[in-house]
Parts: structure tokens; C-alpha cells; sequence
């Protein structure tokens, strides 16, 4: 008995030593995630058969905007709320804002020169044109394609925000430089399940969206890098389909 008081005290003062705050923001991280897996997802959508009030309920984008606006409020609007209420800090402590604009903009047309025309390649390969855009029907209509996208861009801003500006800000003051190993674990995480080269390819991305953060100090520009990427996989994808359904060559 005496042996179980002295471990519960030793774990007393062991949970007395820790960083109130970096506990408040890897578990607020955990909760928010498991809340988004099972609540704000498009399977839990269909399986409770939200989309019969959404007009046509074999509409797809019904659950795809579903899931962006619940992980828009699950990792933006609540992170925020926790930054100025529960730590009573500034927003831009946490990346959001401008920041260092010259060297941002630079390192996003780099980024984007790059990367697109290494996209439009990428967008040849079958497990990348089978997959993107995620919301399928957007190969077939024009206007449905700018409705996904743009509540696409909407759910990508929230998603850097959780993890380049809220996980990434809140851990460096605890971890420094580190915190960008930190926050890409999770990044590549949920990756897992996309073609084999895109989880991959998100442990480097995930590495450079938050060293450009640092460098920035801001999120901002890793937004843009990421928007640009998914825009353009998605928008090749649609003309090697439309093109090979007309046969033509491009």
C-alpha cells in the first residue's frame, strides 16, 4: 500500500511539472482530430443519411461540403477561439498573419513553378487521375468542379492553420526548431490511404510547409503552396479526362 502512495504522488508531481499549455494543445489537437474522423466525415454522412435534407441525395458534393465546413469549424474557428480566450494570446503568434511577405511570395512562385509542371505529369498517372479530384462528378460539369474546388480552398486554409499555424506556433515556444518534425508526423498521418508517392512526398512537403512557416511566420504562404497543388492535380486530372473522352491529344 505504502509502494501504490509513493507512485501516485510521483505522478502527482510528475503531471505538476508539466507545461499546462503544451498539454492543453496536444490534447485539444487529439480531441478536435477524433472529433473530425467520426463526426465530420463524409462517411458519417452517408451512414446517417444526412443527404435526403440536401435535395438530391445521390449528390456527392452535399458530403464533401459536409466535411469541409465541420473541419473548417473543428480546426479553425475553435483553434482560434482557444488562442484568444483560453491562452488570451495574439492571433498572429500563431501565424495568423502576413508576415515576412517578400520572402513568402518568393518561395511560392518558386514552389509553384516547380511544381506544376512536375503536376501535370504526375496527373498521367492512373492511381493520381483515378483519385483527384476527389469529388468525381467535377470531371463532368465545369461549375460543380468551381464549387468543390473553391469550398475546397476553404477547408485548405483551416487544414494549414491547424497544423503550420495553431500546432506548429503553439509547440515552438516549448520545442523551437523541432516543433516542424512535431507537426509533420500527424501531416503524413493522414495522408495514409492516398496513392503511395503523395504520403511520401507529404513527409518532405510537410518538413518544408513548416520551415516556411518559420521562416515566415506565417502560415500563410504554405496555404498557398498547398492550394496551388490541389488546384492544379485536381484541374489536370479533369483535362486528361475530358481530352481522352473527346480522343484527343494533348
Amino acid at each position: 500500500m505504502s509502494s501504490l502512495k509513493k507512485e501516485i504522488n510521483e505522478l502527482k508531481n510528475l503531471l505538476g511539472e508539466l507545461d499546462k499549455k503544451i498539454v492543453f494543445i496536444f490534447l485539444s489537437i487529439a480531441i478536435l482530430q477524433t472529433i473530425s474522423w467520426y463526426y465530420g466525415s463524409r462517411s458519417f454522412f452517408r451512414a446517417n443519411y444526412l443527404a435526403k435534407y440536401f435535395g438530391n441525395p445521390n449528390n456527392q458534393i452535399y458530403e464533401f461540403v459536409f466535411w469541409f465546413i465541420s473541419d473548417i469549424v473543428l480546426f479553425l474557428f475553435i483553434p482560434l477561439i482557444i488562442i484568444k480566450v483560453v491562452f488570451k494570446e495574439k492571433l498572429k503568434e500563431y501565424g495568423f498573419s502576413i508576415g515576412r511577405q517578400n520572402p513568402g511570395l518568393k518561395i511560392v512562385l518558386i514552389s509553384l513553378s516547380v511544381m506544376i509542371p512536375l503536376l501535370w505529369f504526375v496527373s498521367s498517372l492512373a492511381s493520381f487521375s483515378s483519385n483527384y479530384p476527389h469529388y468525381s462528378n467535377g470531371k463532368l460539369n465545369w461549375e460543380m468542379f468551381l464549387i468543390y474546388e473553391i469550398s475546397m480552398i476553404c477547408y485548405l486554409f483551416a487544414w494549414e492553420f491547424i497544423w503550420r499555424g495553431y500546432t506548429l506556433f503553439g509547440l515552438e515556444q516549448k520545442f523551437g526548431i523541432y516543433a516542424v518534425f512535431i507537426q509533420m508526423i500527424p501531416f503524413v498521418i493522414l495522408h495514409n490511404g492516398k496513392p503511395p508517392l503523395e504520403t511520401f512526398a507529404a513527409i518532405l512537403g510537410g518538413l518544408a510547409l513548416g520551415f516556411l512557416a518559420i521562416r515566415t511566420r506565417s502560415f500563410i504562404y504554405g496555404f498557398y503552396i498547398h492550394v496551388g497543388i490541389m488546384f492544379f492535380i485536381d484541374l489536370f486530372s479533369v483535362l486528361r479526362f475530358r481530352i481522352g473522352n473527346y480522343n484527343l491529344i494533348f
